[in-house]
């Protein structure tokens, strides 16, 4: 028998009497029939009323997609549970080698996928004629749809590269980020844009489709692991926090999803899509039963090997199969609401999917929410940690300033409003909104960060790893010290990210991205955070950093931002044309001030709503230099009193020899025999 079989549909439990293939035979098997059960009951395999490209394309289009999905899957939960769970050594050689052949298959699969989706749109049968390479060539190239498989199929190959190439912690990363990369295209595609609640949908279904991969391929993994010999219990432990972490935001993103396509609950129970989504759910519910019965009855009792919770886990898969079966399904039936905006659409309904809302106002900027699930569940499963950091270090008896804690549930508010409340929403009709919701996220949340101290809390709270694995804080302090964070943390390039990223946002296309594609929007939210996070610790940090800046330095550095920052809302001041006229000028809103007015007076909030919090800073770090004087007062102070003033007794000294030496020398500049 081989020494290191495969491992991706052929697992050899030792410790569990199943033959090597069976349950990964079983996992096909019952894939395959909640795929089937689900094309059955949604009629998402049923021939086309027009151009049908024949049974071949209908039934090998999910069928391709089941195995893009498992794949996927397996190597996202893979990556992860190595990067998080595994120690250096034979479990993560293991683990990785699930990686890499479930990366192939995830690559294969999208390159099947993605021909089968084409003859599907074009409505052409298995075969070639004269013009399916032509066709073909544009469809990849011209429309979005054909340009976002590529996309994922890229994505997927570089996953396939860099899982065979590298077993480092840095290499692995790079992988897990390329194959969660990939999952966006998939959300966009389910969900097109320009359509109502586009945002809502991608987010809820990005988030959907990633913690679910870490559900299903953290499993496969753990059981691949538990062969190596590595420690039982502590392996289990760690994916049931990553499995506890993905039920909780699979089932909320799996609410909103439905929420979105269902519409009512008649909906859910009359129609197939419904249906589905029922038996979706019931199958959920069932491995959040099994998690439970982890955590609070059978991991508390592992002492070894133990194969009754190996066997388990083998049923746990299976579910997990079966899900993703009816999953596959699930995509390929009709919605019982059409999301798509009929009749005749407005400016604003093409643009944004909405119409334009009521006149900007006060009451309107606190009672209008279109709330980001991302970031949602960001702010609440951050601040969670953050209290339960807290707890720990309050209950071994240590202090944690309460002023810190404030700091970070106010930065987590703050995110949630600029991300999701009035200032969002209004934002994409008006330029000054807009921009407020730019003063917060680059200003005002960060601050708060970083006066919160999150890096220090962990370093602080989290016990450290001893096994060669990685936890949250290996991975806080690898970050921390890393090269890319000496070199953005610098208090130099931080300040000219900050700065010069207003010009190149604004005057450059990134501005159009971040306004038309879900996923520009938030890298824009990504980029405002940590360029001014990168500044405002240059700054004021608390946590530890590669760079101690001298305070006369600090100011220049604010200094200069103040007068950049003028320079910029002048610019828009003083500017006669639109940045964005086919976006901020096309909406037909008849409230309000016009496009370019109201460009201006975006100018103005960035210069003088913009100067408020750099003020603040300059406070901040005064304040700072003071701390700073009066500590190294008292060091010194201590130091005198530990030593008995011996530095002040030297130096004394030092004097008085100087004296003497002075006395002894002549001092009318003649010899000393003259």
């Amino acid at each position: 028998m081989l020494r290191h079989p495969p491992y991706f549909f052929a697992f050899r439990l030792e410790d569990v009497a199943v033959k090597q293939g069976v349950l990964g035979a079983a996992s096909v098997v019952v894939l395959a029939v909640g795929l089937a059960s689900a094309l059955a009951i949604g009629g998402g395999a049923a021939e086309f009323a027009l151009a049908d490209p024949g049974e071949i394309v209908r039934y090998g289009l999910p069928v391709a997609k089941a195995f893009v999905s498992a794949g996927a899957a397996l190597a996202i939960g893979g990556l992860l549970f190595r990067l998080w769970a595994v120690p250096t050594g034979p479990a993560a050689n293991r683990v990785m080698g699930q990686v890499q052949i479930a990366s192939l298959i995830w690559t294969l699969a999208m390159i099947a996928y993605s021909l089968f989706a084409f003859m599907s749109v074009y409505g052409l049968p298995f075969g070639a004629d004269a013009e399916f390479g032509t066709n073909l060539q544009y469809f990849f190239a011209d429309t979005e749809l054909g340009q976002l498989l590529a996309t994922t199929t890229g994505l997927a190959v570089v996953v396939s590269i860099l899982s065979a190439l590298t077993r480092s912690f840095l290499g692995n990363a790079a992988a897990f980020l390329a194959a969660v990369a990939a999952m966006w295209p998939f959300a966009e595609m389910a969900h097109s844009g320009g359509t109502a609640n586009h945002a809502v949908a991608v987010s809820a279904l990005i988030l959907h489709i990633v913690f679910i991969s870490v559900w299903v391929g953290g499993l496969v993994a753990l059981v691949v692991a538990v062969r190596s010999g590595s420690d039982f219990r502590t392996l289990v432990e760690r994916y049931s926090t990553l499995a506890l972490l993905s039920f909780c935001i699979v089932t909320v993103s799996g609410a909103v999803s439905a929420g979105v396509r269902v519409g009512s609950f008649d909906n859910l129970v009359a129609s197939p899509y419904g249906q589905l989504v029922i038996a979706k759910i019931a199958f959920s519910m069932a491995l959040g039963v099994l998690g439970a019965v982890y955590r609070t009855r059978l991991i508390p009792r592992i002492t070894g090997a133990n194969r009754g919770l190996v066997r388990l886990f083998g049923v746990e898969v299976l579910i997990m199969a079966a899900t993703m079966g009816i999953a596959t399904g699930l995509g390929r039936t009709a919605t019982p609401v059409e999301d798509s905006l009929g009749g005749e659409l407005s400016a604003s309904e093409i643009l944004t999917g909405r119409s334009v809302p009521e006149p900007w106002t006060f009451t309107q900027a606190i009672t209008e929410w279109r709330l980001d699930l991302i970031w949602v569940l960001f702010a609440v499963i951050t601040t969670f940690w953050y209290f339960a950091g807290v707890r720990r270090l309050v209950r071994r008896g240590d202090s944690w300033p309460v002023s810190r804690t404030i700091n970070w549930v106010f930065a987590m508010i703050v995110l949630v409003y600029a991300t999701g409340g009035g200032v969002a929403v209004y934002g994409e009709y008006l330029f000054s909104v807009h921009m407020i919701g730019h003063m917060l996220l680059t200003m005002m949340v960060p601050i708060s960060i970083v006066l919160a101290a999150p890096v220090t809390l962990v370093m602080r709270a989290v016990h450290p790893r001893h096994d060669g694995s990685r936890g949250a804080r290996e991975w806080v302090h690898a970050i921390v010290h890393s090269r890319w964070v000496s070199i953005v943390g610098h208090p130099l390039v931080a300040t000219v990210i900050f700065a010069l990223s207003l010009i190149v946002f604004y005057y450059s296309g990134l501005l159009k991205w971040s306004m038309t594609t879900h996923l520009g929007h938030e890298w824009m939210v990504v980029h405002f955070l940590v360029g001014g996070y990168l500044f405002i610790q240059a700054l004021i940090g608390i946590d530890p950093t590669p760079h101690r800046t001298a305070y006369p330095v600090r100011f220049i550095l604010l200094m200069g931002t103040m007068v950049f920052h003028a320079f910029f809302g002048l610019s828009l001041m003083m500017g006669e044309s639109l940045l964005l006229p086919e976006w901020f000028g096309a909406m037909g809103r008849t409230w309000g001030d016009d496009p370019l007015k109201d460009q201006q007076v975006g100018g103005g909030i960035a210069w003088g709503v913009g100067e408020v919090p750099t003020l603040v800073l300059s406070a901040m770090v005064a304040l700072s230099w003071v701390r700073s004087d009066g500590r190294e007062q008292k060091r010194l102070d201590r130091k005198a009193t530990l030593n008995h003033d011996q530095d002040l007794n030297d130096y004394n000294a030092m004097l008085e020899k100087l004296a003497a030496r002075t006395d002894r020398s002549p001092r009318d500049g003649s010899s000393a025999d003259s």
